[in-house]
């Protein structure tokens, strides 16, 4: 069957005077359109607003947020002003995502080993940084789903939450990676999309970029997974990352907690999927790992439309933790991390800085 139809949703167009190209996520299933960014502001916006979303995805559209930040200096010291001043407010727009401060810091260093080169070409070395970024996620996303592939069963059942697929990413994607690796390789299987409540990542994006690829992809609503695997139509649960703690303890979208809990009651195997930008080794644990918290409009008014009476409150954090105990493995570009531990994952960190 080959690979899926290429889908991409953050590029940069042209040369150093380009600008950053995304799909707008916000307007899917509905609608594909193709959004520009040409300052810090704009691409702050796309992803404060979920046109851009996704750990990975968010990486590479800061990265390149720090190149229209600092291209129109006209001096060395007024670059790393401006390098300083977009890495700082770009940083803040969104603080769950690990992937978000890698990538700043990562233009931080390139940008640092360039200093002595004339101003041209160190912006010139920023913007190749920021596609480099891109390029090794996209490697990367393929990476993980040929790791990951082994784990679908041909005829098995796979129930996945939110989204974690090419729209997440560079291309390809984490979780849907691995179910894009079995279909290419012909293995046929259900995939049970959560609809993932409030903002319906799963519905809107999931369904439509695996169905996009031909792959059979049912959405259920996220208070039916739990009668799902009682009728033991569920064989797999995986999901992406937005930050792994030391110890194994995952963030991802809200609701994934409960998934692996009740994957634990019924026996199912619970996999995380995510690049190694994704952990984060200065945290011992997932307490550490700060929870966003959006406005409650996207409760009480979900698209528009009133579903909570006037003077009520609603709580809306972004994501939850699941702890390591609940996790079966976490699939990486370079090999599957089982059982998960804090021993496990820094060997596995340390076998990756001996290669």
């Amino acid at each position: 069957m080959g690979d899926p139809p290429v889908l991409r949703p953050i590029w940069w167009s042209g040369g150093l005077d380009g600008q950053v190209e995304l799909i707008d996520q916000t307007l899917l299933p509905g609608e594909l359109r193709i959004i520009a960014c040409r300052d810090a502001e704009t691409v702050w916006e796309a992803i404060r607003n979920l046109r851009v979303r996704g750990a990975p995805a968010i990486g590479v559209a800061a990265a390149m947020g720090v190149v229209l930040g600092t291209r129109n200096a006209p001096s060395r010291e007024a670059f790393f002003e401006n390098l300083d001043r977009t890495s700082a407010y770009l940083a803040g727009c969104r603080p769950t995502a690990v992937n978000l401060r890698w990538a700043l810091d990562r233009m931080r260093r390139r940008a640092e080993q360039a200093a002595d080169r004339p101003l041209e070409r160190l912006k010139d070395d920023l913007l190749a940084e920021a596609l480099a970024i891109r390029d090794e996620d996209a490697a990367t996303c393929r990476a993980i789903g040929e790791v990951g592939q082994g784990l679908i069963a041909e005829g098995s059942g796979v129930l996945t939450h939110c989204n974690a697929g090419a729209l997440a990413t560079a291309e390809y994607g984490t979780a849907l990676a691995i179910l894009y690796a079995a279909h290419g390789r012909g293995r046929r299987f259900r995939v049970y999309a959560d609809e993932t409540r409030p903002l319906l990542q799963g519905s809107r994006l999931t369904a439509w970029e695996l169905s996009r690829a031909g792959i059979d992809v049912t959405v259920i609503c996220d208070s039916m997974a739990g009668l799902l695997m009682r009728d033991r139509r569920i064989d797999l649960v995986v999901v992406g990352a937005d930050r792994i703690a030391a110890n194994g303890d995952t963030a991802n979208k809200v609701g994934t907690y409960s998934l692996a809990v009740l994957a634990r009651a019924h026996d199912i195997p619970f996999y995380v999927a995510a690049p190694g930008s994704t952990f984060d080794l200065g945290l011992a644990d997932g307490t550490g790992i700060p929870i966003e918290e959006r406005s409650e409009d996207e409760i009480c008014k979900g698209f528009g439309r009133v579903t909570v009476p006037e003077g009520v409150r609603c709580w809306n954090p972004a994501f939850d933790v699941t702890p390591a105990r609940l996790i079966r493995g976490i699939v990486t570009d370079r090999g599957l991390i089982s059982p998960v531990t804090a021993g496990r994952i820094r060997d596995f960190f340390d076998s990756a800085l001996a290669l």
